[in-house]
């Protein structure tokens, strides 16, 4: 199957505190400090798959989020993986939605795309289908509190406008005092 993504966020690893890396290497975030075109997932709040593409040299830890997009090619897969989509919009619209509709977990942590044993590979858009610059937004991640999370510092998630599959802004929830 593929999907065109639409929404994706942006991580710079120990200089980025909404990142996963920020403290550094640990058993879980591995995989961001691989060379780029290695795949990082991570299970979250206990029941969702993310999938993560690094992108900077080995040791950097640097990764973008792929938090949505449309399914473009093996649609009746897709809903297949996630029967509980409404409607096609919904196959890839969020990270824990898009992972699952790839098939994805954790145990394709640490591959790498178009490598051995990948089912995983990224294609370029023709620049014909490339989108319209005009298009592309930017703004603060979703659901990233504290320091990692303003908007200001880190406008680190890009949409393209006007795309029915770009999952709704969330800001993080407040901690009470």
């Amino acid at each position: 199957m593929s999907i065109r993504l639409t929404e994706v966020e942006a991580y710079a690893g120990e200089l980025d505190p909404g990142s996963h890396a920020y403290r550094g290497r640990t058993a879980r975030n591995a995989s961001m400090f691989e060379a780029a075109g290695c795949v990082y997932v991570y299970f979250t709040y206990g029941m969702h798959y993310c999938l993560n593409l690094v992108c900077g040299a080995a040791g950097q830890s640097r990764a973008v989020l792929l938090r949505g997009g449309e399914v473009s090619g093996g649609v009746e897969l897709a809903r297949g993986r996630r029967p509980a989509a409404t409607s096609d919009r919904d196959l890839a619209r969020g990270p824990a939605r898009l992972c699952a509709a790839l098939g994805l977990d954790r145990g394709d942590d640490g591959i790498v795309l178009g490598g051995p044993g990948s089912r995983l590979s990224l294609a370029l858009p023709e620049p014909s289908c490339a989108p319209d610059p005009g298009r592309i937004r930017t703004g603060p991640r979703t659901g990233v509190s504290g320091p990692g999370g303003d908007g200001e510092a880190f406008p680190w998630r890009f949409w393209l406008e006007g795309e029915p599959t770009v999952s709704p802004y969330r800001a993080a929830a407040r901690r009470r005092p």
